[in-house]
């Protein structure tokens, strides 16, 4: 099988996370709760990878790191640990459902939500995000990157109006954590991101950074290691939102995976990944009966290219890609209900090709000539 779903998952990791994963299984008791060498082990672990995350973002106290299953559950610690009645929050049509249905569970409780819309290529108008603030506004949350069209959202821009204003900025990394580099001191108040991705890390990993003097309400309460007879969950960062076991395995992978990252350098991975993007993305534009979705105008974008071809159901080509060609892609909704509105594509959905660092300019060119052949049925 040819894989092209990276924006969904990395199938492919290095052979080091394997390694790490597997090593842990052998070796890890349950970090913080006892005094033999497993459990120490696993605090070892647990330490030196919360370390290795935290450099990774530039983040100088690995305290205010606390480790999630992925990138949904850090935001919603985020989302409903921060919201209360009468607050209002600003987001974008760009975000995941990940954002959007704990947006409009808090809404059920009387926070009040506004949505910047998307344009027709999937942009956001930046001049326009002043109007939406009001008086009780406490917060802008967006995604980095569409996993839609693989437009970046220019944070620099956003993160000077929140500065302005006197807002919180939270970061949806989903999409641009390992491709993009990032640093929380830039003006990232709380950052989301998950491990699967572009960070090679196993599944049912991910992470939530809180800056310093910002404080969420607990998502889960539950064992922690520390304070056993106190009826609450304990303040300290970062047992404060890490309650009960870790996924202490799948968490060396992911700082396995952040190694990884560091040895090929993020800047050669993201060179390269985009390569293979713009490759396929110019040999398909101009085919009969494609169109392609999203900003191309620019080249900080993330590797992927999602279109459609004529009035086909995108399922109906994913079907297609892997029972004939043994391709696998993304086809569908995308969790992006908002975008899709933008985009026009609600009912027919669109197909996504996502590309990692482990794909290879022969299997992009055998792609190619495949969409060339369904463009012309």
């Amino acid at each position: 099988m040819i894989y092209f779903d990276n924006a969904a998952t990395t199938l492919h990791k290095p052979k080091e996370v394997i390694d790490a994963v597997v090593f842990a299984m052998k070796s890890m008791g349950n970090a913080g709760r006892g005094s033999n060498s497993a459990s120490i082990n696993a605090s070892r672990s647990l330490y030196n990878a919360r370390v290795n995350v935290a450099n990774f973002f530039n983040i100088s106290d690995a305290s205010r790191l606390a480790f999630t299953h992925n990138s949904t559950e850090s935001l919603n610690i985020a989302i409903k640990g921060l919201f209360s009645k009468g607050d209002h929050v600003i987001s974008t049509a760009l975000e995941h459902n990940s954002v959007l249905r704990p947006l409009y569970e808090i809404q059920n409780s009387d926070v009040d939500i506004s949505i910047i819309p998307a344009d027709t290529n999937g942009n956001l108008d930046y001049s326009n995000i002043p109007s939406y603030i009001e008086s009780n506004t406490k917060a802008i949350i967006c995604t980095h990157g569409s996993n839609l069209t693989g437009n970046i959202v220019d944070i620099k821009q956003i993160i000077n109006i929140c500065k302005k204003h006197n807002l919180i900025f939270i970061l949806d990394a989903s999409q641009t954590a390992g491709i993009i580099p990032i640093d929380v001191n830039d003006g990232i108040d709380i950052l989301c991101f998950t491990g699967h991705k572009s960070l090679y890390g196993p599944q049912g990993t991910g992470g939530i950074f809180v800056r310093d003097g910002l404080n969420l309400r607990p998502l889960k309460s539950g064992g922690t290691g520390i304070k056993t007879f106190s009826h609450e969950q304990p303040l300290e960062m970062p047992t404060h939102l890490e309650a009960g076991t870790l996924n202490g395995h799948g968490i060396s992978g992911l700082s396995a995976g952040i190694d990884f990252i560091n040895k090929i350098g993020i800047d050669k991975i993201r060179e390269h990944e985009l390569k293979l993007m713009w490759l396929f993305y110019n040999q398909i534009k101009n085919l009969n009966n494609i169109k392609v979705y999203g900003d191309f105008s620019s080249v900080h974008r993330t590797p992927i290219v999602t279109f459609n071809i004529g009035n086909i159901d995108s399922g109906d080509i994913e079907q297609e890609l892997i029972e004939t060609y043994n391709i696998s892609c993304r086809a569908g909704g995308h969790c992006a209900p908002l975008m899709h509105k933008a985009l026009g594509t609600e009912k027919q959905g669109a197909v996504r090709f996502s590309f990692s660092y482990f794909n290879t300019i022969e299997e992009v060119e055998y792609a190619i000539k495949v969409i060339q052949q369904l463009s012309n049925l």
